[in-house]
């Protein structure tokens, strides 16, 4: 554990920072010294009050009568103040994941550019496009003048119907740390800060503000928790947002296992930890427990770090070792993130032909092919006239709702929709795939039925070279959905496929539904919500101007009485109460499937191509301290450039692992038409152990372990094996550290 996480966790007000003489640590506030000197020093000079100000956050807009303070942004997601006399600048916080947000109740919003849904960034599952994501998104929040963005949503998939999905990365620990990471890495090269959240186990909606989620401990070190441990390595967020929802009895935003053994001791997270808006219960257990920033007040009960914790702390019932050290973490990640020495402000440069450019990158590389029968797909020029039903696709692409909806240029192309109120509106982004079908396909007559009327599609269809039918499931924010399209969309296909069987369903989702037309279709592609440039992208698609590249970072169930829990807990309300065991604990998805021998509708990992690869040869090698270095060949044995995602998973060499398979690594490759690539991996040795919780450490047991390739978690082309030693290591154990490193040692923390 290094100085600063033990500082933070034990209260060890003698321990010095390294090369720097206690003595003289004030005196070195400059641009020079450490983030973790300068926060340091800052703090010796602040008063309490100062301090205090650091660690309580308002909501940026009106709220139930109360007005944001000045000089909040309007209609932003929060503010907390600075310390004007020491250069610290208020904290500007914008929601979210896929751009800059405004809030429903600002009667101005702001028009920005909207990146596909995080399920669809995972999707393309490719980390240097999630980074261009994130510093695209990071440069509009700074241009809009904010300097810490509500990002790096990571909870796994758990259930396909948590209405949420949308904005995180899939059910994987290992594909969601590495995406939403890199997408942090991104927004964070602007000089501003951003979060991963939500912190920890918020995998459903219903009763998300009451629910208590049991889960045995070692699970979740090797699932969410996992997931959130790669996304902070690999993004190195400034900020952690505590859930909503209770662990194992303590609500996760005062939960002293998650926030202080976890995330501050053996992760050593140096920055600080924000409370989600209206997710805090009380002053002296989530101070003491681990919380450092009371955010998005008046949505919680009581200003509980305002004046409440200053009297706590005036009575000795939180120490004031624990209050500098909250300051000095917010102070950490400001320094440390360049927020200090590169101040925002409003009314920057938009470069919105770039940024859009970027977005529809990703658009088009997370749109999955699921079925091509009879290379249906893409549309040749012998199609002369193609009908596109339902979907409002003569006017848009649907968006995922709630705190982290983007207002798009141009306002809502479908206005009106219910819900308008929160966790509304619902939003189509106006760029309209028929005209752009329109566009790629001059010599084509594409005409466009709304769907209403399955007969008169039907009638529509029957006269068409090929019918599109366009399929939505609407989503948002405090909300759980149903696996299924909206309204009737089912009996639409069905209608649609009965009468013409050169049928094209385009999906825009949350995350999977249940699709029992499937069978009578031959071409679906899964678009999730594909964002400002949405339209084009799924027009290219369909056209081959662009190559579907995209894989499932979810399973697609065959229907719900496959999932560990068939029959959803609650009233689909977020205030709901009650226990929600996680029977299935580290088996999240493909995993569970395959535990259980059951057959998805698609696996995780698929995703189809208009030219075909070969996968393998694949050797593998270990390393010193666990390491396994993998190298497969990828090539493209077809005709047209595309981009292949090499998958790798592993089989243990004996029992004790939460399923037969876990994926360990991967890579997406572009490769010309008859061209190869050799591709090396190396494998996390976590994701060959398991972790023991009573040894506090991952323990990786000896023997053979099966390395497998292939295009899924189903299509696996090509083995190898390797043998590994007994091996432990510890809790506080990342990549680059020997095998050997110690335990840290545990002590009374600073209160």
């Amino acid at each position: 554990m290094n100085n600063w996480s033990r500082r933070g966790l034990l209260g060890a007000a003698a321990v010095s920072l390294a090369g720097l003489a206690t003595a003289s640590i004030a005196e070195v506030p400059s641009s020079h010294a450490s983030a973790e000197a300068r926060a340091e020093a800052a703090v010796k000079k602040m008063t309490r009050d100062e301090k205090l100000t650091l660690v309580l956050g308002y909501f940026g807009s009106d709220w139930e009568g109360k007005k944001p303070p000045t000089p909040a942004r309007y209609g932003s997601a929060g503010y907390v103040p600075g310390i004007p006399r020491l250069g610290i600048p208020p904290q500007w916080q914008t929601d979210a994941g896929v751009g800059v947000a405004t809030q429903g109740g600002a009667a101005t919003k702001r028009e920005r550019t909207s990146l596909p849904s995080g399920i669809a960034t995972a999707a393309t599952w490719n980390p240097d496009l999630a980074f261009q994501g994130g510093r695209m998104i990071g440069s509009e929040a700074r241009a809009s003048g904010f300097n810490v963005m509500l990002a790096g949503g990571v909870n796994l998939a758990r259930d396909p119907r948590n209405g949420r999905n949308f904005e995180y990365g899939g059910e994987d620990p290992l594909l969601a740390g590495i995406m939403v990471g890199s997408q942090i890495a991104g927004i964070q090269s602007n000089n501003i800060i951003s979060t991963t959240k939500h912190y920890a186990l918020n995998d459903l909606e219903t009763g998300r503000k009451g629910h208590d989620v049991r889960i045995d401990p070692a699970a979740a070190r090797m699932s969410d928790l996992l997931a959130f441990q790669f996304a902070i390595e690999r993004g190195d967020p400034g900020s952690v947002m505590c859930a909503y929802n209770k662990v194992d009895g303590d609500f996760a935003c005062e939960n002293d296992w998650l926030l202080n053994d976890v995330l501050k001791g053996d992760w050593g997270f140096r920055g600080y930890v924000m409370s989600d808006w209206g997710a805090v219960h009380s002053t002296v257990k989530a101070a003491r427990n681990g919380l450092d920033q009371q955010s998005g007040y008046p949505f919680d009960d009581k200003p509980y770090f305002g004046s409440l914790l200053k009297q706590a702390v005036a009575s000795g019932q939180v120490s004031t070792t624990r209050l500098d050290d909250m300051a000095e973490r917010v102070l950490y990640a400001m320094y440390a993130h360049g927020v200090v020495d590169n101040p925002v402000a409003e009314g920057g440069a938009i470069d919105v032909a770039a940024n859009e450019a970027v977005s529809q990158a990703d658009a088009e590389q997370a749109i999955v092919l699921l079925k091509n029968e009879g290379n249906l797909l893409p549309l040749g020029a012998n199609v002369r006239r193609i009908v596109v039903i339902g979907g409002h696709a003569d006017k848009g692409v649907l968006a995922g709702s709630g705190s982290s909806l983007v207002y798009p240029r141009g306002g809502n192309a479908v206005p009106g929709l219910d819900p308008t109120g929160w966790p509304g509106p619902v939003m189509y982004f106006p760029d309209s795939p028929v005209r752009e079908l329109q566009r790629l396909a001059p010599n084509a007559n594409v005409t466009f039925v709304d769907g209403t009327d399955p007969a008169a599609a039907a009638a529509a269809a029957r006269a068409a070279d090929v019918a599109i039918v366009f399929g939505t499931q609407w989503s948002g924010e405090s909300i759980d959905v149903p696996m299924k399209l909206d309204g009737n969309q089912d009996e639409l296909i069905d209608a649609v496929a009965a009468a013409n069987p050169r049928t094209v369903v385009v999906l825009q989702t949350n995350s999977g539904v249940a699709m029992p037309w499937a069978p009578r279709v031959p071409a679906i592609l899964e678009a999730w919500y594909p964002g400002t440039r949405g339209g084009a992208a799924i027009a290219n698609i369909l056209t081959g101007r662009a190559n579907p590249s995209g894989h499932l970072p979810v399973t697609l169930y065959a229907s719900q009485s496959q999932l560990p829990r068939p029959v959803r807990p609650g009233a689909n309300s977020e205030m709901d109460e009650f226990a929600l065991p996680y029977s299935e604990g580290a088996a999240v998805g493909y995993k569970w499937l395959d535990r259980n021998n059951l057959q998805p509708l698609f696996p995780f990992g698929h995703g189809l191509s208009y030219t075909s690869y070969e996968y393998g040869p694949i050797s593998a090698a270990a390393g010193p301290n666990g390491a396994v270095r993998v190298q497969f060949t990828l090539r493209n044995s077809g005709s047209r450039a595309g981009a292949a995602v090499g998958q790798v998973y592993a089989s243990p060499a004996s029992g004790g692992w939460e399923a037969p398979k876990r994926l360990v690594g991967f890579a997406k490759v572009d490769l010309a038409p008859g061209t190869a690539r050799i591709v090396s991996v190396d494998v996390d040795p976590r994701l060959l152990a398991t972790f023991d919780e009573a040894a506090h450490a991952w323990q990786i047991a000896p023997g053979s372990y099966k390395l497998m390739l292939g295009a899924s978690s189903r299509d696996l082309r090509s083995k190898t094996s390797v043998t590994l030693p007994a091996l432990t290591l510890p809790a506080s154990w990342r990549p680059g550290q020997e095998a050997a490193a110690p335990t840290p040692q545990r002590g009374e923390r600073g209160r």
